[in-house]
């Protein structure tokens, strides 16, 4: 019996911007309420279930072979905060980390400080954001997530007894998901945490202290201007809080001391179109990073007691070819992330930022590496996160005075890992401007080059953010059927300085698209693998891409996996309403002035659909996400069906317990991963066993 797909009914909307209508015949599926909407939902989950009903028994193997590569039963590196060691540990079936601590010594008695497992309990979803030890080590406070919208609610316990305290603060947030968004003064009494306006900005900076009423905790400021968002952060020195404003097209800090909470947050410089700046604490002077004359960033100092911009020093001048990504200070060292020839390096100085000059050396001519939180002030130890296309996670601790390297763990792969028996490349490819693009690739040793391969190409090239070659164990499921995986750095990101952003932005956009098809072709000549088994991935932004150049080029791809992806451009970013709008109008500018709308028109996906033959696509969203809402995809996928003449699968899955970021728990997101990995291996002709 044939699976026919969902038909949803078609109600005509006309969109007019200058003077130009657009008919929309699926914008009805904007309304969640619209209990039509969740039905079509369900019905493409269905839909998606019956399709690949053949490839079941596959998946479900997936699983069980993801599983297997993930250390059931582990625990982190502890990390010394003062006199306590804090650690997280995983136990064998529980979807999430529980968090604990010992006192002293690895040999005193654990205290658990939060079981996530049990704040999950009943819950289908379930995300930390924020996770801060109070300064004398009594209070944490964390704000968890319980169904994907990033809506946050800050919890308070007290560290001796256990217990929550009772007030909880609700409706916060914590910026682009990551831990931050929450900073205790030193106080240990006093804590700060943002709030966000109508279309989800981070707008406010309230003070609350512990034992209080939130209905009276008192704004301490706010960010009128919609284009910006605030986080919050506190300087390695824990002298003081900092509150940063960020937009597509600049930034500001204020800041506060730690030690006086109820003081006003001062300004450090004001903003300025295309002005951004970032910083630390270090002694009696801020370390500046400053983009001011220097595309790729300069570092200058400041003096605490009076960092009016005409007292600033150059510590490092402007490169051309290096990037600084952060600034790091230490009580004897200052530490830069950089970026050079695409790949991130760690320049360590004495406290003056000038001598003492070394570099870490890393064992690989292409890897990845992240800094761990590294709490302590005073360590010489600079701990971080290593990996590459081949080798496993491994924490290290860089011994900053003596340029020593310590491996403290590295991932273990429980059903084993030779990684002898893979290779990694890096190699540019010419753009059709003639920009070199970089290209990483991995694949088993004994893979022929005769065009015959399955490929999985991935890429993103957006907010200036970079895919590195980092190690994913899920891949190797991939690999040892015949797959070689490579990711493009294409322009958007920062790969490559500063410029490889702007030339991948705004109006430059186009280029991401170009860079990323020049890499397709480049991978087919080369024999890697041909047009029909081809597949390319992105998400979110990276949905973009994929989408973008699956109705540029549907010839050179054979399957296409869209997560999550921003495919509506135009109509999103003609809508102020909707969450991040207004914020992302300097990254794809906005449609409201004609030179904008015509040039998006060029590129947005689901306005460049048109009859003819298309590659097969999965597209996956979540119901509660609020940066590329639902209906984006599931639009995209209903007027694809329409328009495809060679009966191509256009499939959609719809995560009705998550957001933008998926499954929380461990488990299930390798279900997620497995999907994936049978409707690639079904669309390319791999073997399912």
């Amino acid at each position: 019996m044939t699976i026919q797909p969902p038909g949803p009914e078609r109600r005509p909307h006309v969109l007019e911007q200058h003077g130009q209508p657009r008919i929309d015949d699926y914008y009805w599926m904007r309304d969640r309420e619209d209990p039509k909407v969740s039905e079509h939902l369900k019905q493409e989950n269905e839909y998606l279930q019956g399709v690949l009903a053949g490839a079941a028994g596959f998946q479900e193997k997936l699983f069980h072979e993801l599983k297997s590569r993930i250390q059931e039963s582990d625990l982190s590196v502890p990390e010394g905060r003062g006199e306590y060691l804090y650690y997280t540990r995983m136990e064998p079936g529980k979807q999430y980390p529980i968090y604990c601590r010992k006192r002293g010594s690895l040999e005193a008695p654990e205290q658990v400080i939060l079981d996530q497992n049990e704040l999950a309990k009943g819950r289908p979803y379930c995300s930390l954001g924020a996770f801060e030890i109070s300064p004398d080590h009594a209070c944490l406070a964390y704000s968890a997530d319980f169904d994907g919208s990033e809506i946050f609610t800050i919890f308070l316990q007290d560290l001796e007894t256990g217990q929550l305290l009772p007030e909880q603060i609700e409706r916060t947030i914590s910026y682009m998901y990551m831990r931050v968004g929450l900073a205790w003064a030193e106080d240990g009494r006093t804590l700060f945490y943002t709030t966000f306006d109508a279309t989800m900005r981070p707008d406010k900076v309230y003070r609350h202290v512990l034992g209080s009423d939130p209905a009276g905790d008192a704004c301490i400021f706010h960010e009128p201007d919609q284009a910006f968002y605030i986080y919050l952060s506190k300087s390695r020195s824990r002298e003081y809080i900092l509150l940063n404003l960020t937009s597509q097209n600049g930034t500001e800090l204020h800041y506060l001391p730690a030690s006086q909470p109820q003081a006003e947050p001062r300004l450090l410089l004001p903003r300025r179109p295309k002005l951004e700046y970032y910083t630390d604490h270090l002694g009696d002077a801020f370390f500046i990073a400053i983009n001011e004359d220097a595309p790729n960033f300069k570092l200058m100092s400041a003096p605490v007691g009076n960092p009016a911009r005409e007292n600033w020093q150059e510590i490092l001048p402007h490169r051309e070819d290096v990037l600084i990504e952060s600034v790091n200070a230490f009580q004897d060292h200052l530490v830069l992330v950089e970026r050079k020839d695409g790949l991130k390096q760690v320049r360590i100085a004495g406290p003056d930022g000038r001598s003492q000059v070394s570099y870490v050396d890393f064992p690989e001519p292409a890897y990845n590496l992240a800094l761990a939180a590294n709490p302590e002030f005073s360590t010489r130890k600079l701990r971080f996160t290593y990996s590459s296309l081949v080798t496993p996670n491994s924490v290290v601790e860089w011994d900053m005075q003596a340029g020593r390297w310590e491996l403290k763990k590295q991932d273990e792969i429980p059903s084993g890992y030779e990684p002898d028996r893979y290779t990694s490349e890096r190699m540019y490819v010419p753009a059709p401007d003639g920009k070199r693009v970089p290209l990483s690739l991995v694949y088993r040793k004994d893979l022929v080059k005769d065009g015959q391969n399955p490929l999985l190409l991935a890429g993103y090239g957006a907010y200036g953010s970079s895919i590195d070659p980092t190690f994913n164990p899920n891949r190797l499921s991939l690999l040892d059927r015949g797959f070689v995986f490579a990711i493009a750095h294409i322009r958007g990101g920062s790969e490559m300085g500063r410029a490889w952003y702007e030339e991948g932005r705004l109006l430059n956009k186009r280029n991401s698209f170009t860079d990323f098809i020049a890499c397709a072709e480049h991978l087919i000549a080369a024999g890697y693998t041909s047009s029909r088994r081809l597949a390319i991935h992105g998400g979110s932004a990276g949905g973009l891409l994929v989408g973008a150049v699956m109705t540029m080029r549907p010839d050179l791809f054979k399957a296409v996996v869209a997560q999550v992806p921003f495919v509506d451009v135009v109509t999103t970013m003609s809508d102020p309403s909707i969450p991040l709008t207004v914020i992302e109008y300097d990254q794809w500018g906005n449609p409201a002035e004609k030179e904008f709308f015509d040039y998006m028109m060029s590129y947005s996906p689901y306005d460049n659909l048109r009859p003819g033959p298309y590659p097969d696509l999965l597209a996956t969203t979540g119901f509660s996400d609020p940066r590329v809402a639902f209906w984006e995809p599931a639009k995209f996928v209903a007027i694809l069906r329409t328009l495809t003449s060679n009966n191509s699968l256009a499939l959609l899955k719809t995560n009705f317990d998550a957001g933008h970021f998926g499954a929380s728990g461990r488990y299930e997101i390798l279900k997620e991963v497995a999907l994936i990995y049978a409707f690639l291996c079904d669309r390319l002709g791999v073997a399912l066993e």
